[in-house]
């Protein structure tokens, strides 16, 4: 299956980028040609919007408050419905087909290029999807002839193309997960105590597992740092030893400079840091009162850095074939939790829309990074303080391409994208919800980390924070973290990867790091807190970089050995960000 799911997004990648051309913006369509689903009216709005708040069992569809639907009739008593998730995003689409004697099938529809291609049913005795592509319309009917929509659904790959490319039918896929995940998941769904006993793995067996302390070469050359980007605030800038397996334009990894940026090698807008937080400065490090007193062993544990000019990508977010869930946590008790309903959202599986757990092949050709997004939904809400008992746990909320697939809560750090492309990182408020029509992507977990540029106010509060570890405040382990700053007018991301830390460590460095706002992301395994660069190998295909060398491993085999990128070539379990480089035009 591996195989096959590779050979697949390289054909795809051909076809597509053969059949995809710039155009006009979103919502022009050619003069006579069938309109594009449209936002819903005001009493529309209203209505899904008061369905989708009602206290009761659902269907995911049910909560897309901006969902609108057009339908159409065939020969032969053909019905055709088109609904689009959020007409305003214009990438996700469902479409029932319904044909006497055969019944109805319902297929979950991508627009592989929503800022250009526009989407709509054609009116009349003979209906067909029409796509819209620089003011030309083009017509398909793949329910017809040699049903593409039946044979693409057989084929069973996560995404199969459709209408010439132009289009990506999703499937559902099963993801792969490491032997540690399979076991920690057994434990908690089969053993009475397997949570405690998982805790236990994790605070012993695994506890500084991966703690890496470079050593520190203060006289060495550091190479050519980029100075533009300015350096974190430390005491000092010692030159120092690290594992990444990245290489650097005009220096090496294992002679970088702590808090400098180097770029890196192949990856224009990309560059690299690495740092111990002992080496804060004391205006920093020694302030009171903000986060508690950093330990001996996460002082000098490594921190690798990356850093994005995101004035040259755009980033976009996907749950994998399993995580997060959608039902309950079982963190939350009492009135944490409402029995009445299976889950936060009134449904706990996706379906009829399908998760793939991996990056739209039509995009492969521009991947620059991936990286793994936040905690999975069982540890994805909170066990103690005000927010354990106050809107259900305060379950993690998430947006996949302007579909709201867990609703996003008041109080949470929250990374968003908006229809625009522009990015940001925010507490999220309940004004905030009067912004939901413009969000793409959003993913929330636990609560900031940094805030206006000094440490959140839960930082030192292990229940009140969600910030996992053990009862006994034993919060160092593996942890990612991401963070946003501004350079002049560019918005600078940064993903950060603590060798072992506590979230003090974690604030204290994106501190240094002169960051707005920061927030937590997984913790405690390679896999939980992987990353990896691509850049073309020059002949069609890319190369991958791992931001550390034991990150290689998690990656599937093909059959001679070779490795097949996670997020890239096959369906993975976990969630997910990626970034691609934007286009001629700027999208």
């Amino acid at each position: 299956m591996m195989l096959s799911q590779i050979s697949f997004s390289r054909i795809t990648i051909r076809a597509i980028a053969a059949g995809l051309v710039a155009g006009l913006a979103l919502g022009s369509t050619a003069a006579g040609a069938a309109q594009s689903i449209g936002r819903p009216g005001a009493v529309q709005l209203a209505l899904q919007n008061a369905a989708a708040l009602e206290v009761r069992s659902k269907s995911i569809m049910e909560l897309q408050v901006f969902r609108n639907a057009q339908t159409a009739t065939g020969p032969g008593g053909l019905r055709l419905r088109l609904v689009s998730t959020k007409p305003s995003t214009n990438a996700w689409f469902l479409l029932e087909v319904t044909q006497p004697g055969i019944g109805r099938d319902t297929y979950h529809l991508e627009n592989t290029d929503p800022h250009h291609v526009t989407v709509g049913l054609t009116p009349g005795p003979n209906p067909a999807l029409s796509l819209s592509v620089e003011g030309t319309e083009h017509l398909c009917r793949p329910w017809s002839g040699d049903d593409a929509l039946a044979a693409a659904r057989a084929e069973g790959l996560p995404y199969m193309p459709v209408c010439n490319g132009r289009l990506s039918l999703r499937n559902p896929a099963s993801g792969a997960r490491s032997n540690l995940e399979r076991t920690a998941e057994f434990l908690r769904d089969n053993v009475s105590f397997g949570e405690s006993l998982v805790g236990f793995v994790k605070s012993t067996l695994y506890k500084d597992k991966y703690l890496e302390s470079g050593d520190v070469l203060d006289t060495d050359e550091a190479g050519r740092v980029a100075e533009r980007l300015g350096r974190a605030q430390l005491a000092d800038y010692p030159v120092m030893y690290t594992t990444m397996a990245f290489d650097l334009v005009g220096g090496s990894t294992d002679r970088m400079q702590m808090g400098a940026w180097y770029a890196v090698a192949g990856a224009p807008g990309i560059y690299a840091s690495a740092m111990q937080p002992r080496m804060i400065h004391p205006d920093i490090l020694n302030r009171r009162g903000e986060v508690n007193w950093l330990d001996g062993v996460e002082s000098r544990a490594d921190v690798y850095l990356v850093g994005f000019d995101m004035s040259q990508f755009e980033i976009g977010y996907e749950i994998g074939t399993e995580h997060p869930r959608l039902g309950w946590s079982s963190r939350p008790s009492g009135a944490g939790r409402n029995h009445r309903i299976p889950c936060p959202d009134g449904f706990n599986r996706p379906a009829p829309l399908a998760m793939t757990g991996m990056l739209n092949p039509a995009h492969a050709n521009r991947a620059a990074a991936t990286f793994t997004g936040g905690f999975k939904r069982d540890h994805g809400a909170f066990r103690f303080g005000p927010k354990a008992t106050t809107n259900y746990g305060h379950h993690y909320g998430f947006v996949v391409h302007g579909t709201v697939l867990s609703r996003l809560h008041p109080d949470l750090a929250t990374f968003y994208v908006l229809n625009d492309g522009t990015i940001g990182m925010k507490t999220w408020t309940e004004a905030d919800n009067a912004t939901l029509g413009d969000i793409r992507f959003a993913r929330q977990n636990g609560v900031a980390l940094i805030e206006d540029g000094t440490p959140g106010p839960l930082v030192t509060s292990w229940g009140g924070g969600n910030w996992s570890g053990s009862a006994n405040a034993d919060l160092r382990t593996l942890r990612a973290g991401a963070c946003l700053k501004q350079e002049g007018d560019i918005p600078f991301l940064m993903y950060a990867w603590f060798s072992t830390a506590t979230p003090s460590a974690m604030a204290r460095t994106f501190q240094a790091y002169g960051c707005d706002y920061a927030m937590l992301l997984d913790m405690n395994a390679l896999e939980h807190t992987y990353m990896a660069l691509y850049t073309p190998d020059g002949q069609g295909g890319i190369d991958q970089r791992h931001l550390v060398s034991g990150m290689a491993r998690i990656d599937a085999r093909r059959r001679d050995g070779s490795r097949i990128p996670r997020f890239i070539g096959y369906p993975d379990n976990r969630d997910f960000f990626y970034l691609l480089r934007k286009e001629e035009d700027g999208t």
